[in-house]
């Protein structure tokens, strides 16, 4: 186990910015099957712009969007799409985090500063990382409120899915910059590198990509970092980083303890997937051994499953979810495995490729 710079003890929440924060709310309640409960806004003193929050498991998400022009974030909403703006990191000292991140090389985003309301005080700062996306530190044990000031309690349930918690955050960056923030997570946060993978790991006929995941000490927040390699078409981070306009979060992968109630509930709601030939499942046994599942049933709703030596994992990932082929979700159950499906990744490419080739952009 690895030591942290400083203690992080878990995602505290994923902020997207949007257009318009009422309809994502909506679309993430009524698909994914958060809970709405919490607002702020005109109605709770914020001038420029509104967010939801949104709940399922242990997992918070937070979508906010400008009401005013000349909002910061509306030439950035302008230039990305939606998109996640923020990791944030519920740690043990807020001002000790910030001011260690900083030594050690991280951008200041914001200085620490503290929300406050009757119910007690929250304390925030922020550093920056790959393209428009930063870290925010939170601490929040003087707060017994809801979630923190400023936020009005709102009680709009969805129909929840299954969905526990985050297990990962992958971002896509440019063309060698992959060992650059490698570096950087080691360097500023502590995190080690997990795994790697490499071109011939992570390759078609057509694309490739390189890929490393970085983890904090206790295992509980995991980034993989994926830049594009040399191939004969443009490969999928090539085309998320021009549709995006730089480096970005390209997707958040969900975790659930059973996956085909979770990918039946999405399916059922109208969430596309990306779709694996039949011919995966006739080797499917083969390749991973027993497994709980019934392989039609997986077959039938597309989920692939890999093995590691310490058990499986079975994964499905969505087709994206905005309007730009750039963010989207991966459902993951985790059956002692602690890997990332490499035995998945040919039949994932493929599966990408043909999406890109429906859109044109191969």
């Amino acid at each position: 186990m690895t030591q942290d710079t400083f203690p992080i003890r878990k995602v505290h929440h994923i902020r997207h910015y949007v257009n318009n924060a009422r309809q994502a709310a909506f679309f993430y309640q009524h698909t994914f099957g958060f809970n709405i409960t919490g607002y702020y806004g005109l109605e709770t003193g914020s001038k420029d712009e509104v967010g939801y929050l949104l709940e399922q498991g242990d997992l918070k998400l937070v979508f906010s969007a400008p009401i005013r022009p000349g909002h910061p974030m509306a030439s950035k909403i302008a230039e990305h799409g939606d998109f996640v703006q923020d990791i944030a990191f519920e740690v043990d000292d807020v001002d000790e985090a910030f001011r260690t991140a900083v030594e050690r090389g991280a951008e200041i985003a914001r200085t620490p500063f503290s929300l406050e309301d009757d119910r007690g005080s929250v304390r925030i700062a922020s550093i920056q990382i790959y393209g428009d996306t930063v870290h925010s530190f939170v601490n929040a044990d003087r707060y017994d409120g809801h979630f923190m000031p400023g936020y009005r309690i709102e009680n709009e349930p969805g129909d929840p899915i299954g969905i526990i918690d985050v297990d990962h955050c992958v971002g896509n960056v440019e063309l060698g910059r992959m060992n650059y923030w490698v570096k950087w997570y080691s360097d500023v946060l502590g995190f080690s590198n997990l795994i790697s993978f490499d071109d011939q790991d992570i390759s078609t006929d057509y694309t490739a990509l390189m890929s490393k995941v970085m983890a904090s000490g206790n295992g509980r927040v995991k980034f993989p970092i994926n830049e594009p390699a040399e191939g004969k078409k443009k490969s999928q981070i090539d085309e998320f980083l021009e549709f995006f306009g730089g480096a970005g979060v390209q997707h958040v992968a969900l975790r659930t303890d059973d996956i085909i109630h979770t990918v039946s509930r999405l399916r059922a709601r109208g969430i596309q997937f990306l779709s694996v030939p039949r011919a995966y499942y006739d080797m499917l046994g083969d390749r991973v051994g027993d497994i709980e599942e019934d392989i039609d049933v997986l077959a039938d709703l597309g989920i692939l499953v890999d093995r590691d030596d310490e058990g499986y994992l079975l994964q499905i990932f969505t087709k994206p979810v905005t309007d730009r082929p750039t963010l989207f979700y991966e459902i993951i159950h985790r059956k002692g495995a602690t890997s990332f499906g490499k035995g998945n990744f040919k039949a994932l490419f493929e599966a990408i490729e043909r999406e890109q080739a429906l859109r044109g952009t191969l």
